[in-house]
């Protein structure tokens, strides 16, 4: 595992697309496992600028982690309306390349078989993850278990709790969502997460520098052959020795 911490968000999302840009560029097909949430829009604002520079996205395909159940797409806190704000309408990625669970399906079983297979028919190169403040990766929540495919999910409290700033008011904040499952996220062939602010520094050392546990999700990070993850000061707060340097595990 890679650490990587930056001064700002905006300097560390230029890294990160410049690591999506070598993927673009060496893979005939390339595949990018993506995102929402506020964290990875300085990514997406990286990789929207890059494009407007010259990168070609026309190849890419993209699967995003999961989607809110009860939003459809023209919902505007939908994780849909989210990447087409911030990256689709502004590159040319074909619109039949990208892919996003769909959380208004009529049978929401049927859809976890249908993603999973889209997933097992386009596997990632490289897997974009942001980290909940209780550890989750996508929203495979803390539990006693982690299931492999993708499947639905209660969202637990402080997840609700965290996701109400993009809300009018809590009460609206759906309480599932569809989820990829651990089991896709480590065999993408290369993962970034990415996490900013003090808030989550305490998550950060227990995923990074803890054991491997099902009630901190991301901690299964570890698993995985190539990883990398990426900071800033604060949310690397507790990875720091006195003179602001890594410490060990």
């Amino acid at each position: 595992m890679k650490i990587r911490i930056f001064n700002s968000p905006h300097d560390a999302g230029i890294y990160v697309a410049a690591l999506a840009e070598q993927i673009i560029e060496s893979r005939r097909k390339p595949v990018l496992g993506l995102a929402t949430g506020s964290t990875p829009i300085p990514f997406y604002e990286a990789l929207v600028h890059l494009h407007q520079c010259g990168l070609d996205l026309s190849r890419v395909t993209t699967i995003n982690l999961d989607e809110y159940i009860g939003l459809d797409s023209s919902h505007p806190q939908s994780y849909s309306w989210f990447m087409w704000k911030h990256l689709f309408s502004h590159v040319n990625i074909p619109k039949e390349n990208i892919y996003l669970p769909n959380g208004v399906a009529t049978d929401l079983e049927a859809e976890c078989r249908r993603y999973d297979e889209i997933i097992h028919s386009h596997p990632i190169h490289l897997q974009i993850l942001g980290i909940g403040v209780n550890g989750h990766i996508g929203f495979n929540e803390p539990d006693d278990t982690l299931l492999s495919g993708t499947h639905i999910v209660e969202l637990r409290p402080e997840t609700v709790m965290s996701n109400a700033r993009f809300f009018n008011d809590i009460g609206e904040v759906p309480k599932r969502a569809i989820t990829m499952g651990v089991q896709a996220i480590l065999q993408a062939d290369k993962i970034v997460l990415m996490a900013f602010g003090r808030e989550k520094a305490k998550i950060i050392a227990k995923s990074v520098y803890g054991e491997v546990r099902t009630d901190v999700p991301a901690s299964i990070l570890n698993l995985h052959k190539d990883v990398t993850v990426v900071l800033d000061r604060d949310s690397a707060g507790e990875l720091l020795d006195e003179s602001g340097r890594l410490r060990t595990k």
